[in-house]
């Protein structure tokens, strides 16, 4: 029994060695910064100088007096609201379609899943090109046919749905390739026993392929709806946050109260607003999982 507890001993041991590098790396990367964010977000402070504790004036001067924190918030929310769900739709389309024995579908998925791997910075700017007025690709392409091409990123009614297409071409790939092995893994036989009870091809869809997808769309929606929340890069890139800040979301506002304004107390608690946001959100689509997902055991 001795010799069995001395090798207990040495596992367990090995075991917090093991285990020692995520706790150390959580504590220092993750929770740390979190709680001076939260310490932050309660002070005046600014990009150099001294730090001034205000208790929660920060918060209050967000909700009553930034007319643009809101107008950020309800960019953010609509943003998020049309992306998720139409990149999570044309992902099931593109993975059920070339997920046929059908010639040319490697390619295929090879040039959909291009996007997803090259850099944002590159991507933005491209299409930047591609959407100028005067110049533009594409404006250019329309008026080979007799049609003026608008003010892709300048009209106020049209910068918006450009940034949430153009973020949807960007991401669709990858979400594309997570339901196509979703795909591979539902067996064949589903499929052979609904054609054989006479189903058609939209009721095999509905009654099948969904809920055997329920999970992997369940995963995407958080992942998907994080992602929407927190992007950056390509309104800093492609449209700026304009015309009229119609495309300033919640992250490239805080980005420019801290890095513009050096407003680092007052950025702070933008970002633990945000931080709050996604968590519930995410709870709820959490709580909703046995809904969500066929078969969700308890």
């Amino acid at each position: 029994m001795k010799k069995q507890s001395g090798v207990l001993r040495t596992d367990s041991k090995y075991a917090y060695c093991m285990i020692a590098p995520v706790v150390l790396g959580s504590i220092f990367f993750l929770y740390v910064p979190l709680i001076y964010e939260l310490y932050l977000s309660m002070t005046d402070a600014k990009l150099i100088g001294s730090i001034n504790v205000v208790g929660l004036e920060n918060y209050k001067t967000l909700f009553l007096k930034d007319g643009d924190f809101l107008n950020a918030m309800e960019n953010s929310l609509f943003f998020t609201v049309c992306l998720v769900p139409l990149n999570v739709s044309i992902a099931i389309i593109l993975a059920v379609l070339l997920n046929q024995k059908i010639k040319g579908t490697g390619i295929m998925r090879t040039l959909v899943f291009m996007p997803n791997i090259t850099p944002i910075v590159v991507w933005a700017i491209v299409w930047k090109y591609i959407l100028a007025t005067d110049v533009g690709i594409l404006n250019s392409l329309l008026k080979t046919i007799g049609i003026t091409g608008p003010a892709w990123l300048y009209d106020v009614k049209l910068t918006m749905p450009v940034l949430i297409v153009n973020t949807m071409m960007k991401g669709v790939g990858l979400n594309m390739v997570i339901f196509l092995s979703a795909l591979k893994a539902i067996p064949a036989v589903y499929y052979e026993a609904s054609r054989l009870d006479g189903a058609n091809s939209f009721q095999i869809f509905k009654s099948i392929t969904i809920p055997m997808l329920s999970p992997s769309i369940f995963m995407v929606l958080i992942t998907t709806t994080i992602g929407a929340l927190k992007i950056f890069s390509n309104v800093y890139n492609l449209t700026g946050g304009g015309p009229a800040k119609t495309t300033q979301l919640l992250v490239y506002y805080i980005y420019l109260k801290a890095f513009k304004e050096y407003k680092m107390g007052y950025a702070a608690a933008m970002a633990v607003i945000m931080f709050l946001i996604i968590l519930v959100l995410t709870l709820i689509q959490w709580s909703l999982r046995r809904r969500m997902v066929y078969a969700e055991e308890e």
